[in-house]
């Protein structure tokens, strides 16, 4: 089988490193790729959000699977094109993908099917939105419509603040096309989650849970991040929140997604508050998260080829069951100074091969770049993730950081606190 992998972080890099052990690969293509899939496939310089060129390079390269990992891919329209062209596609359609790239969307879904999530109202004029805010209590919560890289959410502790990123997000367009319109939802107490399963347009399965850290610094202080960290599993996700977002969440939408005329194929990830009231939607991405990927990945024993093949051909009954090592997973980020508002590019990597040579740890590059003399250097805002796993917990989060130690990069920061949640 032939894969190409879409994108270019740390979640293609942790696919493209669990599907090369597949008996059934044969050779992995990714595009744009990065020096870490440069190691394990071949990269060819084509744009993640160019579907019409990243189409006509799957079929010149007679790619038997695709497997698309940002959400940018996703609102291009690749798997449109890709299906038009007969070539199975491991992603949603742009218009299923509406359940990521359209928080309003998603919220209206919701409603619509009666899936558990927070009390909402969508704007798209600012006077009317602080005016809705006055007949609320703080904290309040307010997101932008569209995609922002995982950081249009703003947690406004006061209504000075509210008013501030209503303003920010819909006068100052601080997230340009995405924030043509907000949602302000009811805030939801108790402790976040993501939960992911494969979807074939028909069914789902479990595909596994992790918590992520968002916030830039230590104590969850900070802007916030497309996630600093994450580690799996996770013990606020128990058997029964399993079960019941299986059955009122997952499922209902498979459903839903059907019903409205847009299948969901690929991985459908539920960010779940696990609140007093039971377990509530937050929000929905149809990819893999980052950094939860590659803590998942890290932990999957089954093989993954044929689990992503048969979803994408809807038919993931006849898939082999997943299976996952019982041992914890810890990612550290690695990120360039500046991140996530103005990251810098440019700076000088070292010590990756001593970090790389302890048991139990995988690096996945993010946002890394080669030079023609074989310097690695930062250029992304993300840009190393450092995965281990451990006898326990603490035993993953210990190696986890004694590999970024081994890391000489002074241009880059990282959270010292992985794991805190699950550790207190």
């Amino acid at each position: 089988m032939k894969i190409l992998i879409v994108g270019s972080g740390g979640r293609e890099h942790a696919l493209g490193w669990k599907l090369a052990q597949s008996p059934l690969v044969t050779q992995i293509v990714a595009a744009p790729g990065n020096p870490g899939l440069a190691e394990i496939g071949r990269c060819v310089n084509v744009a993640a959000t160019d579907a019409v060129a990243l189409a006509a390079l799957a079929a010149r390269e007679a790619i038997d699977l695709v497997v698309i990992g940002p959400e940018s891919t996703l609102e291009a329209g690749l798997a449109d094109r890709l299906a038009g062209l007969g070539i199975a596609c491991f992603g949603p359609s742009q218009k299923a993908a509406q359940l990521e790239t359209s928080k309003a969307f998603t919220k209206d879904f919701c409603a619509r099917h009666a899936i558990p999530t927070a009390d909402f109202q969508v704007f798209d004029d600012a006077v009317r939105a602080k005016a809705y805010l006055g007949t609320r209590e703080p904290p309040f919560v307010i997101k932008a419509d569209g995609l922002a890289a995982g950081k249009g959410v703003v947690i406004a502790e006061t209504r000075r603040e509210a008013d501030e990123a209503v303003d920010q997000i819909l006068f100052l367009r601080k997230f340009g096309t995405a924030g043509q319109r907000i949602v302000i939802e009811e805030f939801l107490p108790g402790e976040e989650a993501s939960l992911f399963a494969v979807c074939d347009g028909e069914t789902a399965v479990f595909l596994g849970a992790a918590q992520d850290h968002k916030r830039a610094f230590d104590g969850d202080k900070g802007p916030n991040t497309g996630g600093m960290g994450a580690y799996s599993p996770t013990p606020v996700v128990t058997d029964a929140v399993i079960a019941y977002a299986m059955e009122h969440i997952f499922l209902p939408t498979v459903r839903g997604m059907k019903a409205e005329g847009a299948p969901i194929v690929g991985v459908l990830f539920a960010g779940v508050m696990v609140s007093p009231a039971g377990p509530k939607l937050i929000e929905f991405n149809t990819r893999f998260g980052d950094p939860e990927c590659q803590t998942l990945m890290r932990r999957l024993h089954s093989d993954l080829a044929p689990v992503l093949l048969a979803a994408a051909k809807g038919d993931l009954a006849r898939a082999p069951a997943l299976a996952f090592d019982p041992r914890p997973a810890v990612t550290v980020v690695l990120a360039a100074q500046g991140y996530p508002e103005t990251p810098l590019a440019g700076s000088i990597i070292r010590g990756i091969a001593a970090a790389e040579s302890l048991s139990d740890v995988e690096i996945f590059h993010a946002g890394t770049r080669l030079d023609e003399d074989g310097v690695l250097r930062a250029a992304g805002g993300r840009v190393l993730n450092v995965t281990a796993t451990g006898a326990h917990l603490r035993a993953a989060i210990e190696r986890a950081y004694e590999s970024v130690a081994a890391i000489d990069w002074p241009g880059g920061f990282h959270r010292t606190d992985i794991g805190w949640r699950a550790l207190s």
